[in-house]
């Protein structure tokens, strides 16, 4: 499969996802905005902090290495071999949930009962929805490998729907079920997700023709399952020790991600109430970055790692590939540039306003306001660091993602410490600006490796971070046009004035936009070219 034919495959997943991902999180955040309205902030609290740190750590300690693992490199592999690596999540995860459950069930503190029911049976519950969702890994993986477009969206979206659906239902039929609730519907998000990869690739095997067409390496189900191969080799050793650099950098990589709710959790910085707040602010926050960045550089990281080899420097791979590579990384630097200085500008001078419509005064006073426009600049190093990541990772050899892995360790310590500090010295909002700072140098790291990586080559893809005087000029004036009518209009001069607040952003977006078009050239063709071209390229899966 060439480059080009992969770019195409990758712009057309992560299209598909986008269109896919808006429509379905868009209801999924109104049923949220009106569960928001039944809860106390103590239930918020420890459902999306505690409860969902539980299932997020389970969940990635046990399938990320594996998965970066076996969807690198363009060779060849064994597939049941690497299908039989896969399976090893499962076990790997019931451990996980054992161990972690017990943690969180005997070392911490535990809520009062009157107020948030049901914390056992929630731990219980969560930690088994965990392993459940393990037992689909390697249809995701064989799902992802082969560049199946709809079916991760379509599997995740529905789950997701249901998942909201479920627990607006019960909240305003059964409230005092407490954390049950939530519980039961994380577990029908696990059970949904399985049985959509389950009976998808139950029908496309059962039919040979179409297993034929799409090149799958198994023909039936049961070559899904464990087997021993031939040669007597359970798992490809190459891979297994891939696995365990990536599994290290994993882990390193969680308490980078997660590492504010850990601190929250373990260390009890902030009640059961303000972390609630402070999630909600930061979900709503990370909307966008969940909508447009996770596709994209979920999609692009494939493209890489399909296109470099990564043992290979940039002089010694083929050089048409390394060419599509470099601008592709060139145009999805510009397009994170742009996309995150637009959610900073914008997004100081319209966050109270967006707090006050989607949960009322008690998001929107207080320090909400000044979280999210926090938010917003963290978004901006959260989008370009998803791209230089994405590069970096499929690049790197496994010695590189080792010595990596020494600086994440430095990094991650350095992290907790920060989020410590700063909490204490100014709040939550010193969550937000101790994960600016790990961003930031998790950016600097992934720079100097692309730098290097290119620097005896022809080509120079961190060009995609300048933008021209003129563009940064519209966002400078975009930014204190909106600023001054968030001053006269908004938020206490009834609806009529937020309406005209919320006119002068669109205008000021459109102008910015405009010039976007005048000035980023290169960037629109590569987005109507990709675009363009996958649209009647697409096919049926």
């Amino acid at each position: 499969m060439g480059s080009q034919e992969v770019l195409g495959q990758a712009a057309r997943l992560a299209s598909s996802g986008l269109l896919t991902q808006v429509v379905f999180r868009g209801v999924t955040f109104v049923l949220n905005a009106f569960v928001l309205r039944f809860l106390s902030k103590e239930i918020v609290g420890i459902v999306n902090v505690r409860l969902t740190l539980l299932y997020s750590t389970i969940s990635f300690l046990a399938r990320e290495a594996f998965r970066r693992a076996c969807l690198s490199g363009r060779s060849q592999r064994d597939w049941p071999q690497t299908l039989n690596l896969l399976w090893l999540t499962v076990p790997l995860g019931a451990f996980w949930s054992l161990l972690l459950g017990w943690v969180w069930l005997h070392w911490l503190e535990v809520p009062d009962p009157n107020a948030v029911p049901h914390y056992g049976a929630g731990v219980v519950l969560f930690s088994l929805a965990a392993v459940v969702e393990l037992l689909g890994e390697p249809f995701w993986v064989l799902a992802q490998a082969h560049l199946f477009v709809r079916l991760k969206v379509t599997a995740e979206s529905l789950a997701v729907i249901l998942k909201s659906t479920l627990t607006a239902c019960l909240v305003l039929c059964w409230p005092h079920w407490g954390l049950s609730i939530f519980s039961l519907a994380q577990l029908s998000y696990a059970v949904v997700l399985l049985l959509c990869y389950v009976i998808y690739f139950a029908k496309l095997l059962g039919s040979p023709e179409s297993a034929q067409q799409h090149s799958l390496p198994v023909s039936r189900m049961m070559d899904v399952l464990p087997s021993v191969t031939g040669r007597g080799a359970f798992v490809n050793r190459d891979e297994a020790k891939l696995t365990w650099s990536f599994f290290k950098q994993s882990f390193l990589k969680q308490i980078l991600t997660e590492g504010e709710r850990y601190v929250m959790t373990f260390l009890n910085v902030l009640n059961f109430g303000d972390q609630g707040v402070y999630d909600v602010v930061n979900n709503l926050g990370s909307l966008v970055a969940r909508l447009l960045f996770q596709p994209v550089e979920e999609s692009f990281y494939i493209f890489f790692a399909k296109v470099l080899e990564r043992e290979k420097g940039a002089t010694l791979q083929k050089q048409e590939d390394m060419a599509v590579a470099a601008m592709v990384l060139e145009s999805l630097l510009k397009l994170a540039l742009l996309a995150g200085l637009t959610i900073t500008v914008f997004g100081f001078a319209y966050s109270q306003l967006a707090l006050d419509i989607y949960g009322g005064t008690m998001l929107s006073s207080g320090a909400g306001p000044a979280l999210l426009r926090s938010y917003c600049v963290y978004v901006l190093l959260l989008a370009i660091n998803g791209v230089t990541e994405c590069f970096t990772f499929a690049a790197m050899s496994k010695e590189e993602v080792d010595r990596y892995n020494v600086r994440m360790l430095a990094l991650s310590c350095s992290f907790l410490v920060f989020s410590y500090i700063l909490t204490c010295w100014c709040g939550s909002v010193g969550f937000i600006w101790a994960n600016c700072l790990n961003m930031g140098t998790r950016i600097a790291q992934s720079l100097s490796f692309i730098h290097r990586y290119h620097q005896h080559s022809l080509h120079r893809p961190l060009a995609g971070l300048r933008l021209s005087p003129m563009l940064l000029g519209a966002f400078v004036l975009s930014g204190g046009i909106t600023a001054i009518s968030e001053v006269y209009l908004c938020c206490e001069q009834g609806w009529l004035a937020r309406l005209a607040h919320i006119a002068v952003g669109a205008l000021c977006l459109a102008a910015t936009l405009g010039m976007v078009f005048f000035t980023e050239t290169r960037l629109i063709h590569f987005l109507r070219t990709q675009l363009g071209v996958c649209r009647p390229a697409e096919k049926a899966r």
